[in-house]
């Protein structure tokens, strides 16, 4: 059986619209924050974020795990640029030194340095706040977008009928996953398998993850038989479907769509003049070069 995300009918910003409308806005919303770099044309994307955070009316106890986790991995990256200066470097030319660290050590032959730039400060900053707010619209969607109206959501905006069902599939296969996986961890523990014992090298306790993952995987491989089975049945395929449910848009969904619309067409012009491209303070700079 399919599950879905945590859906519940909410007042909220995002369920007062058409769930098209605001599919539509999301995807406008992302690539106009992937055409900038400048944290101050990110800054207004990171507060339409928070926003639509703040009034989404979902509770910080649904969404924990999943902030706690893209949080913490956006973090991580983050940080490793602003250490190594990966990824900057087609970004800025060139660096001003504000401290250098040297190991007092050498690995065959090259010593372990860190530099800390102002361009790698501003850099990670940019990368940070570019995908965080990113995460939290993604986010945000499955939690907001009732699980009934996947199919209909995707064939409205014009994608063929499997491709449509396809999406509703994929965007159910997550939280069946992880509620397959729960039940078999309890099924194990109930016959004495102790997870919590399983001890190793990375090798020998994926080894010992056998009994977890190969009933895991085997169910996930017979529910997609038994799904496409069902579907052959209906004739899926065949001609047009029909939808139970009926969407329809009204004056806002329309505004909603035409300011997303705007937003990406305001913001890779603005690109395409060379604005908001990586910026870095020049006060900062003669600072740190004083």
């Amino acid at each position: 059986m399919l599950v879905a995300w945590r859906y519940r009918p909410r007042k909220s910003f995002i369920q007062s619209f058409d769930p098209r409308a605001w599919i539509i806005f999301f995807l406008c919303f992302m690539f106009s924050t992937l055409a900038f770099w400048d944290v101050r044309f990110l800054s207004p994307f990171f507060i339409i974020a928070l926003f639509v955070l703040l009034t989404s009316g979902v509770k910080w106890h649904e969404v924990r795990r999943a902030f706690l986790f893209i949080i913490g991995f956006i973090t991580f990256f983050a940080l490793l640029t602003f250490l190594t200066g990966r990824g900057g470097e087609e970004v800025y030319k060139q660096e001003h030194l504000i401290r250098q660290f040297t190991a007092p050590f050498s690995l065959f032959g090259w010593t372990p340095t860190l530099k800390i730039t102002v361009e790698r400060a501003f850099f990670a900053v940019s990368q940070f706040v570019r995908v965080v707010s990113i995460a939290i619209m993604t986010i945000l969607i499955p939690y907001s977008l009732d699980p009934a109206l996947y199919g209909i959501t995707f064939k409205g905006l014009g994608l063929p009928d499997k491709l449509a069902y396809a999406m509703d599939l994929t965007m159910r296969f997550v939280p069946t996953f992880g509620r397959d996986f729960q039940l078999t961890m309890d099924a194990q523990r109930a016959r004495g398998y102790e997870l919590e014992k399983i001890r190793g090298g990375l090798i020998e306790q994926v080894r010992k993850l056998g009994p977890i993952f190969v009933p895991v995987t085997i169910h996930a491989i017979i529910s997609s038989e038994d799904i496409i089975d069902a579907m052959d049945l209906r004739a899926f395929g065949v001609g047009p479907r029909t939808w139970l449910q009926v969407l329809q848009r009204n004056l806002r969904d329309y505004i909603l769509i035409w300011v997303g619309v705007v937003m990406v067409a305001l913001s890779f012009s603005l690109a395409f003049f060379g604005l908001g491209k990586f910026w870095v303070p020049e006060a900062l700079i003669r600072l740190v070069g004083g």
